[in-house]
């Protein structure tokens, strides 16, 4: 199972305050007992008093007090610690960072940086022996101690923390994103230029400038034309360049699945001028870089990849408001460009490059720069090894969403340092990236700026302009190779393969809702899974559970109230078409929910053993209670809800609607319903199993409701094992299935994946 290892939080300590004693010092002398002298003399005790009574009081009327003015005061107050907190720089302070390293007096112009796991591969040797460049490795916590290769530098965990760098508190020991230290230190030791490279690919010929734009100014620029994508399509957020590049059956690491299956060539081409192609994305033949579902589905056993792109089709860039992956093994980076090599560190390894690369574009913009992508420039090798799919887990749920974000942002800063660290504290907020990544991009520029780093000089944005119409005189015709795809284990037949095509089409209709997922099992060994799961399908996947657990972002929720918790979620989503809760004792077999109407209520009111009504005459003592607290809810509902609740319960009738709600869901259109009707709850303690039919029969008449639930399969009594004879991949959903295992999380994809075979892909 390709899953990170997370380990397990610490229980919070307690903090003890120790008494402090009265004041010691005993008085020898009698006192007067007059009144007024005793009085001025304990003046400062009595204040101390009653201040302190006062305080106490204060505090036992807020906690009492039913005026809600006072308590959503207060509340407001305490949301507000829970924000993102902005960092605050003083620009101007910022010191340089004395280079204390041996090589504090060695200057390079061209640098070539890699990270390195393992002794010097035969294409890290051929790297260094490139012309004019100096190989920079970084090592990690899984390099060999003694690494070593004649013509690098190497710079090891402990030389690494030596330097000086803010940025070195953020990084993990075992990742290639400790590169970033790299980026500094090649900056501190004079780089103009920096090649993001690997380990495993050879640059062809041995010579970059023959493929990259190594100089834009000076005797050795190339002053020419780029072929540039049209902007004709305003909507257009996104290209695939393999298809230029003559192979439209690929598609790079960190494309939108959604798009995968646009595989048309350019009707007409423009033109830019060159100059500016700051960031330039070369092109890797042999394996190219592609995700895992291409890695997966495209590969016919274990033959090695050897996929070969158009090597004479001319390099092309990318105009303003359309983007296209990059990556961090084949990317050329010019001085300018420099503030974009920052690598994410809060987001799941296989994600951070291309997250960092839609973010550097948006912001290259602002400098009136540009991305060039380059025909083949480097051979990368096969070596047949399995793609870690758990760890592009945040390329396949958020990149859609993040495109159209990116493009649509703007910012009134006017020094570019100010702009990035808006956009990373802003992308915090929407959910691309955590606070980790506000902190380490404060952390990120404070340290460019300590190795002297200058920054680069804003232009106006050329998105705000009226854009020119293209004349039949600027429309330019380049059409691609289609290049034999031999390799790919498919037939070339102008479409995706079916498993594809599926996994796009459940993109298109759940993409935009939010899955609220309950954990009752172990979250430590759950929670990666159901992500990795459900993620694939859905904008995002909220998980709770009845202990917070802040390693994997887990927040705490109690499954007895939890519908008091799912407004705030709502809150936090403005942009989502609907929010679907799940139970993690219930299975969701997506691809049965297709026909489902996105604009309804969906619940298992037509499932007998799920939903009931239950007579409280002469019922348990607790149902009663549910019931009376129900009436007290239905008596202040405004009219619409009461009649609509009505229509189902009688107000003469002794019954009570209940549901086990183990999976329900609610659209966008109902969401300012739900949070009045929580809020007419307010402190009652209403079970989650009578809240939500209460709450459903309030929005809605229940004819109303989509019944693509009705036909789950829902057992009340289950079997202590989970058994393959109680699933089936022919209805929406299952209940009950237990998962508190990774090993019962196999056992459940392995079955699952009737109805999905990517699934296998998991396990």
């Amino acid at each position: 199972m390709l899953v990170q290892d997370r380990s397990t939080p610490k229980s919070p300590k307690s903090h003890i305050r120790a008494l402090h004693s009265l004041h010691p010092h005993r008085f020898s002398q009698p006192k007067n007992l007059d009144f007024s002298t005793w009085f001025s003399e304990n003046l400062y005790k009595i204040v101390t008093i009653s201040l302190l009574i006062v305080t106490v009081a204060a505090l036992c009327f807020l906690r009492n007090v039913s005026d809600t003015a006072v308590l959503v005061s207060y509340e407001t107050k305490v949301k507000s610690l829970e924000k993102i907190e902005f960092p605050q720089i003083n620009w101007n302070s910022v010191t340089l960072v004395s280079d204390k390293s041996p090589y504090a007096n060695f200057r390079s112009e061209r640098w070539i940086i890699v990270s390195v796991s393992n002794y010097p591969t035969e294409s890290l040797r051929k790297l260094v022996k490139i012309k004019g460049c100096q190989v920079l490795a970084i090592g990690n916590s899984k390099t060999p101690s003694d690494w070593s290769l004649k013509g690098a530098i190497f710079l090891s965990l402990e030389q690494q923390a030596n330097l000086g760098f803010r940025v070195v508190d953020h990084l993990p020991y075992d990742s290639f994103v400790r590169k970033n230290v790299g980026y500094l230190f090649a900056i501190q030791h004079g780089a103009q230029k920096i090649f993001d490279a690997d380990d495993r690919g050879d640059v062809i010929d041995n010579d970059l400038g023959k493929h990259f734009d190594v100089e834009l100014i000076g005797e050795g620029a190339r002053q020419e034309i780029i072929l540039q994508y049209s902007h004709e399509d305003p909507n257009r957020t996104i290209v695939n360049p393999y298809i230029h590049f003559g192979q439209r059956s690929v598609w790079p690491r960190g494309l939108p699945l959604e798009n995968v299956g646009d595989i048309g060539r350019e009707e007409f081409y423009t033109e830019v001028f060159g100059g500016k192609q700051f960031i330039q994305q070369g092109i890797s033949n042999g394996l190219p870089d592609v995700d895992s579902v291409f890695y997966f589905t495209r590969k016919p056993g274990l033959e090695a990849f050897d996929i070969r792109f158009d090597q004479h089709a001319p390099k092309v860039a990318l105009p303003q408001g359309t983007m296209v992956p990059l990556n961090s093994f084949n990317t050329f980076f010019h001085s300018s460009a420099f503030w974009g090599l920052m690598l994410p560190v809060s987001v799941s390894t296989m994600a951070s490059d291309v997250l960092r690369g839609y973010w550097a574009q948006r912001l290259l913009w602002e400098l009136g720069g540009y991305v060039v992508v380059y025909p083949p420039t480097v051979h990368r090798y096969d070596r047949i090894e399995s793609y870690p799919f758990s760890e592009e887990k945040d390329l396949h749920v958020n990149v859609g969403r993040l495109l159209k974000f990116l493009v649509s942002w703007r910012s009134s800063k006017h020094r570019l340092f100010e702009k990035i660290l808006e956009l990373s504290y802003v992308m915090a907020e929407e959910g691309f990236w955590t606070e980790k990544d506000v902190k380490f991009t404060a952390a990120w520029l404070q340290d460019l700026l300590a190795v002297g780093y200058q920054q680069p000089r804003l232009m106006s944005l050329e998105l705000d302009r009226p854009r020119a119409s293209i004349g039949h005189g600027d429309r330019k015709e380049f059409i691609p190779q289609k290049l034999p795809s031999v390799h790919l284990g498919v037939e070339e037949t102008g479409t995706v393969n079916n498993e594809i095509g599926n996994l796009i089409r459940w993109r298109k209709s759940f993409g935009n809702v939010v899955l609220i997922m309950y954990c009752s099992g172990p979250v430590e060994r759950t929670a990666l899974e159901w992500r990795l799961l459900y993620g694939r399908i859905f904008r995002t996947v909220v998980v709770l559970s009845e202990q917070k657990n802040a390693d994997l972002v887990v927040e705490e929720g109690h499954l007895d109230f939890i519908y008091k918790q799912l407004p705030n979620i709502f809150s936090r989503f403005t942009s989502a078409e609907g929010f679907l809760f799940l139970q993690d004792n219930t299975i969701l077999n997506y691809w049965n929910l297709l026909q489902a109407d996105m604009s309804k209520l969906w619940i298992t009111n037509k499932v007998s053993k799920s939903w009931s009504t239950v007579s409280t005459s002469g019922n348990s003592d607790w149902f009663s209670k549910q019931a009376d607290m129900v009436k007290k809810v239905v008596s202040m509902m405004p009219v619409h809800f009461q009649v609509s609740y009505k229509e189902t319960i009688s107000s003469d009738q002794q019954l009570l609607a209940v549901c086990s709600s183990d999976v329900f869901y609610i659209p966008r259109q109902f969401i300012a319903d739900f949070a009045d009707l929580v809020n007419l709850v307010d402190n009652l303690e209403i079970h989650h199993k009578v809240a939500i039919p209460m709450f459903f029969l309030s929005m809605d008449s229940p004819q109303n409701y989509d019944s693509v639930l009705s036909r789950m399969i829902y057992e009340e009594n289950p079997s202590s094992t989970n058994s393959t004879t109680s699933y089936s991949d022919q209805v929406p959903a299952v209940h009950p299935w237990n998962v508190s295992s990774e090993q019962e999380f196999i056992k459940l994809i392995r079955i699952m994946a009737a109805g999905d075979p990517l699934l296998l892909e998991l396990v």
